[in-house]
């Protein structure tokens, strides 16, 4: 699976959403992908809870590759719980035959895998299956963190390895303009679930430069940085995933930080004492 797209030309809206003319984003295969090379977590089997024809998230973020919700809007069905069980360990035996090792089993996709209504039950049959096939391999989620707030989703998210989880800013204003949540949304309470992990979550936090509809987007100055640095404090994660833009953005006016502006923000994590990886 290709990580880049060619990139193509955008229009603005009457609705303000950049129209896409060419880059639809990423609809990877569902319940399975892969796998593939992540480049934070090595050889990663993908699970897909989303419909296999389109997107469904909490967030309509201008950054997402999956591209803008509108774009993705899905006629199939989520997978259901035994239909995620029964592909996983159809791959897992394939794997187990042929190769390669996963190194973990990621939830990921186009879209938001906690929302599955299943969500902890499915969580359970794959680490029963991991331990069956390839109990060294880590079980790790990848979520905005919108639904950590749920009881059920909270308790799913402690059984994982990686319980990795989404914290761009704590500006509700920037949330508004680059996450876009698509339903109500408080990041204090997200700040507050987040402690609740009890240090068992990674924080992954997007830094990026560049416009959308003519506002600057650039969250790499102390403005952004320093508030969001007193809350990475306050909940003390295992680790922070400090990364920018690595594939094509259905807003085409987004721009990468610097290698210089990551390795600042990582190095005033590193002096508040919590493990920092950088992904340029």
């Amino acid at each position: 699976m290709s990580t880049y797209l060619t990139k193509k030309r955008y229009d603005i809206m009457s609705n303000g959403y950049p129209e896409n003319k060419g880059h639809k984003g990423i609809v990877y295969p569902s319940p399975i992908f892969g796998p593939i090379h992540s480049r934070r977590l090595g050889v990663s089997l993908g699970i897909n809870l989303m419909p296999a024809d389109g997107k469904v998230c909490t967030f309509d973020c201008i950054y997402c590759e999956c591209g803008f919700n509108k774009d993705h809007r899905p006629h199939l069905q989520r997978p259901t719980r035994q239909q995620v069980a029964t592909a996983l360990e159809v791959q897992l035996q394939k794997m187990q035959a042929e190769g390669p090792q996963p190194d973990v089993l990621t939830f990921a996709g186009n879209g938001e895998p906690t929302a599955h209504p299943d969500f902890a039950g499915i969580i359970d049959d794959t680490i029963r299956l991991r331990n069956q096939y390839f109990p060294q391999a880590k079980v790790s989620v990848l979520s905005n963190a919108t639904m950590s707030v749920r009881q059920e989703v909270h308790a799913a998210l402690m059984k994982v390895d990686n319980n990795i989880l989404k914290l761009d800013t704590i500006s509700p204003d920037y949330i508004e303009r680059v996450d876009r949540p698509t339903g109500h949304y408080d990041v204090m309470a997200i700040i507050k679930a987040l402690k609740s992990f009890n240090g068992h979550v990674i924080v992954q936090s997007m830094f990026m430069k560049g416009q959308s509809n003519g506002v600057s987007v650039d969250n790499t100055t102390d403005e952004y940085v320093l508030p969001w640095l007193e809350a990475i404090k306050s909940i003390q994660p295992q680790q922070v995933m400090v990364y920018t833009i690595d594939r094509e953005t259905p807003d085409p006016d987004l721009r990468k930080a610097t290698h210089e502006e990551l390795d600042r923000i990582a190095s005033l994590v590193k002096q508040a004492g919590i493990e920092v990886e950088v992904a340029y």
